[in-house]
């Protein structure tokens, strides 16, 4: 059939209301189905987010449809006197997003976002068929490609596009941020793979593939299947016995002395008494005076340093130095000396009442013990390790330089650390990868973007004050914030976004929206999107696994996309456990929890 054309079998309805960029279309009454029958294809009509074409001349307008209903209902919601039954009728509204201009000689057709011509009440709306809805998703890609060297990735397909390719801008998806959102088992993680797997596989115009730094933060240990011979693996803490082990698996090497103050005082502190200021106090002295020390600004505690024991500065310093210390720059230092001035200047100061001096013990007591549990706990001895081969640039070299396998897609695995660490280690990565990216030059910083893909993010950057994330909250916000002027991307994964820190979700600038079936979080999401879009949130409960809204301005056209299929060894290992399949088996034995609790206890 002709596209593009003023089809009568295409008709709709008319026309009757223009405000702005919103119509309202009143349906033809001979319709006695929502759908059409054009050249042996079903076509529905007034589906949710599906396509229209007003024609105005040699134009052709689309708009999405937001909403299906009644005059009476209208008219009822507009405070106007009812409808009779037999006057009423079907109002169909829609938001205009686009016109094009058909190029029959060389069957092309020219499109732009946005709207110039506005359509006239009366004017007729129309269906776009399966073929001519190819060919607005393959022409919105070209206008994109067009302003843009940025290759266009493709990762799905177009619902109703009749199989065209769905691609998105890498630059503007990675550089301006970007948020996955969806409830659990609507394919969020498979879509995390299919995207990332995308970029792996893709080439560029001049047959270079594509190295992309990317850093995972991977809190179930569920994407190193997906990704066996294309990532490295950090792990935090083996914690469960894997029989299928990927290529490339490393210890993840984070030293304590790369802590800031706050991120140290976060660990030992504990959310329960993180307003503790006396406990602040002491936390912040003993680590001021054991970087110091290992600066060489100070000399090590002698044996017997009690009570107000002044350090004695080394050779060459002034008090000056002492005074313009930083105390969160990353200074490799000693744990016993922490302990040692808490234990001893700090815990027996002299001139103090009985009283006092037994309350001021009891928080440095509660301060020692916390430390030496974290110490002696086996899930962190990435964390807690005094090892002098460790260096900040071997720190960072882990997160963002080639793993043994060559690859530098790199898991960070935390799924065997203690859930308390969790706020603390991810505001340590985010905190680290930020500072790196700023103090590179701009030629490095051009040549060595990198992208952060925090997953379970409502964990780490929740929208509510907790003591135990506020680092990481800090840390993902001044990324959110600042992290596109230095090369450095978000992605923020989340099956509850209405949980995940506005300030942060609100910078994400493309979106890639799955199935949602919690009222609060469709709402959330829909505050998010432009005014034109918001109506499409209605349909998010009702998306199919894998189908998504994608959004943005990496996207050429917001629409409704399938996410593209992977094969199960393709796919992140979040599958559900089948109860049924499980409890055909016989309970484990003695022997298989001996294996469980040997691992648990290390």
């Amino acid at each position: 059939m002709t596209v593009f054309q003023e089809n009568p079998d295409l008709l709709i309805g008319q026309v009757v209301e223009v405000s702005g960029t919103a119509i309202r279309v009143e349906l033809d009454r001979r319709l006695s189905e929502l759908s059409r029958v054009v050249d042996g294809r079903v076509c529905p009509i007034g589906q949710l987010a599906s396509i229209v074409k007003i024609h105005y001349g040699r134009r052709v307008l689309f708009a999405y449809v937001r909403m299906l209903r009644m005059r009476s209902e209208l008219a009822a919601e507009l405070g106007h006197r009812p409808i009779a039954p037999g006057d009423d009728s079907r109002i169909l509204e829609a938001d205009l997003f686009a016109e094009g201009s058909w190029n029959p000689a060389e069957s092309r057709l020219l499109f732009s976002r946005g709207v110039e011509t506005y359509p006239l009440p009366l004017q007729g709306v129309y269906l776009t068929t399966p073929p001519e809805l190819e060919m607005v998703f393959s022409a919105a890609e070209h206008a994109a490609e067009a302003l843009t060297v940025s290759p266009l990735i493709q990762f799905g397909e177009y619902v109703g596009g009749n199989g065209a390719a769905c691609r998105a801008n890498v630059d503007k998806l990675f550089g301006q941020h970007c948020a996955v959102l969806g409830s659990t088992g609507s394919g969020k993680s498979g879509t995390v793979a299919a995207i990332l797997r995308s970029v792996l596989e893709h080439t560029a115009k001049n047959g270079t593939a594509l190295r992309p730094r990317i850093v995972l933060i991977d809190p179930h240990g569920e994407y190193s299947a997906a990704f066996r011979e294309q990532a490295t693996v950090l792990r935090a803490y083996d914690a469960a016995a894997n029989e299928d082990q990927p290529e490339a698996v490393e210890q993840l090497r984070l030293p304590f002395w790369l802590m800031t103050g706050d991120e140290l005082r976060g660990l030992i502190i504990g959310k329960t008494e993180a307003e503790a200021t006396s406990q602040n106090n002491i936390v912040y002295k003993a680590l001021k005076h054991a970087r110091m020390v290992s600066a060489g600004i100070v000399q090590p505690l002698p044996p017997n340093a009690v009570g107000d024991f002044a350090s004695s500065l080394c050779d060459g310093k002034t008090d000056a130095d002492v005074s313009g210390f930083d105390r969160d720059k990353p200074h490799r230092f000693s744990l016993n000396e922490f302990v040692k001035h808490i234990d001893e200047v700090q815990g027996r100061k002299a001139g103090k009442t009985e009283s006092a001096s037994a309350t001021d013990r009891k928080s440095l007591d509660s301060i020692l013990d916390k430390l030496n549990v974290l110490r002696t706990d086996p899930r962190l001895k990435f964390l807690m390790r005094e090892d002098a081969d460790d260096t900040l640039d071997k720190a960072i070299l882990q997160l963002t330089g080639s793993g043994a396998n060559g690859s530098t897609l790199k898991l960070v695995d935390v799924s065997g650390a203690p859930n308390e660490v969790a706020g603390t280690l991810t505001a340590m990565i985010c905190r680290m990868l930020f500072s790196y990216k700023m103090w590179q030059t701009k030629a490095q910083r051009r040549s060595d973007p990198l992208l952060l893909v925090c997953e379970e993010a409502h964990r780490y950057v929740p929208d509510r004050g907790e003591a135990q994330y506020r680092e990481a909250q800090e840390a993902v916000r001044r990324i959110a914030k600042e992290g596109r002027k230095y090369g450095l991307g978000l992605m923020l994964v989340s099956q509850r976004p209405s949980d995940v820190e506005s300030t942060v979700l609100s910078q994400c600038n493309s979106w890639i929206i799955l199935r949602l079936t919690n009222g609060r979080d469709q709402e959330h999401v829909g505050r998010f999107l432009p005014d034109s879009l918001a109506g499409i949130t209605k349909i998010l409960s009702s998306l199919s696994r894998r189908e998504a809204i994608f959004v943005g301005e990496a996207a050429a056209l917001p629409a409704r996309i399938r996410i593209r299929a992977l094969t199960k060894e393709q796919l992140p290992d979040s599958h559900d456990i089948s109860f049924v399949e499980g409890w055909t088996e016989p309970p484990l034995g003695e022997h298989d929890i001996t294996g469980i609790t040997d691992r648990w206890v290390g």
